[in-house]
């Protein structure tokens, strides 16, 4: 993703193309969410994620392959087939609490999310290395960070093909299975065979059918259609504030504007990710849904201070920590919450559905945010995500209100 939009504009020869490696990859995570969580499904954890992985690695071989011939199609293939492995990264997290106890749902899902905290602050920094391992190999230097890339892939496959054993979503199906006072302990994944297809309808008549797995979906596309809605927007509202009203539309951010930009982007990316197992511990110990609660409060109040104070450049990258935080907090508690108010034969289908949409908000977000910029400037851009995130926090607060007066009852 660092040097994608350097490869997409030197091979198509035009900076039109300079969004198309990571607008390819959100297309090919949002599509490959429902076919990775079907086979997961019917075969496995291990299976979908090997699968997921695979189908990266042979999008970094491309990448590879777009560099040394010149090729931009395989540049745009490639870029698709790292987006696949994205949502086996995403659907990662929920194998994470397939065997989880309730108590530590949250937690051990936020361990999933926080380890990516590691890759988000590594990868960037192999750019360097990769194009001494790009000339070693005779290839062009830039084709080096996806030789790289390639091989973590491989290993990641290597490494869950040979170390999910047993499969938890399996075995947790035997466990449920077993407690069911079932007289026939029936084949291993016999209660997946009925569900092995149409996994958008079913998971969405499950969603609908289960009020607080309405809720965290919600939470979950809403925390990431506002996140990447204002961010992405952010680094162009950075270079014009820095840089003064018409100083940037005829050449790129240098200097200080890109130190502030990357340094901002950092601090947001840090909110993000790596503070994910307090945001656990707090979906465990306070409850799944005043945790989405609390994540939509930051949400909203990093609206109010990087839009209200849209003309300091501290202002707006404190807004961005919170906003990454309240991303985090939504993100963690609502996964849970998801994982659990759902049937087991129905929850491998919703939570492929709940990244189908994410990827989907996420795509949305940053198309139309382009447009709120142009026409509102960034400060409607901030009040837009900012009613957004008001309008799930009400109903996560009557949702909770609502089940305290059942609990009462």
């Amino acid at each position: 993703m660092s040097i994608g939009s350097i490869l997409a504009v030197e091979l198509s020869g035009s900076s039109a193309w300079a969004g198309s490696v990571s607008t390819m990859m959100t297309l090919g995570a949002a599509a490959a969410a429902l076919p990775l969580a079907s086979l997961a499904e019917r075969r496995g954890r291990r299976a979908g994620q090997v699968a997921g992985l695979s189908a990266a690695l042979a999008g970094a071989v491309l990448m590879v392959g777009a560099v040394a011939t010149g090729l931009f199609i395989l540049l745009i293939l490639g870029s698709a087939g790292i987006g696949v492995g994205t949502a086996a990264s995403l659907q990662a997290r929920f194998a994470a609490v397939d065997l989880a106890s309730p108590e530590h749902r949250g937690r051990a899902l936020s361990t999933v999310v926080w380890a990516v905290t590691v890759g988000a602050v590594a990868g960037p920094n192999l750019i360097q290395p990769g194009t001494a391992v790009g000339t070693a190999l005779g290839l062009p230097p830039i084709a080096g960070p996806f030789v790289i890339s390639g091989a973590g892939l491989f290993i990641a496959a290597v490494l869950l093909f040979a170390g999910l054993r047993p499969d938890p979503l399996l075995l947790a199906r035997r466990l449920a299975a077993a407690t069911s006072a079932a007289p026939e302990p029936g084949p291993r994944t016999a209660p997946a065979a009925p569900a092995t297809r149409g996994s958008l309808g079913r998971g969405l008549r499950a969603i609908r059918g289960s009020r607080t797995a309405l809720l965290a979906v919600t939470a979950v596309v809403a925390a990431h259609a506002v996140m990447v809605g204002i961010m992405s927007m952010t680094p162009l509202h950075l270079q014009h504030l820095v840089e003064g009203p018409g100083q940037h539309g005829g050449h790129i951010a240098q200097g200080d504007v890109l130190v502030i930009i990357g340094f901002t982007i950092s601090l947001h990316i840090a909110g993000m990710f790596a503070l994910s197992p307090v945001m656990g511990w707090l979906t465990d110990r306070a409850g799944r849904i005043e945790t989405v609660i609390l994540g939509f409060v930051l949400l909203i109040a990093a609206a109010a201070v990087a839009g209200f104070g849209q003309s300091s450049t501290g202002a707006v990258a404190a807004g961005l920590v919170f906003l990454g935080l309240g991303w985090s907090a939504a993100t963690i508690s609502g996964s849970t919450l998801l994982a659990e108010s759902v049937d087991q034969d129905a929850r491998v289908a919703v939570q492929g559905v709940s990244d189908m949409l994410m990827g989907a908000a996420g795509a949305a977000g940053g198309a139309v945010s382009g447009l709120v910029l142009g026409f509102t400037g960034y400060l409607g851009l901030n009040l837009a995500g900012g009613t957004v995130g008001a309008a799930v926090l009400a109903a996560a607060v009557v949702t909770r209100a609502s089940r305290r007066r059942s609990a009462a009852a």
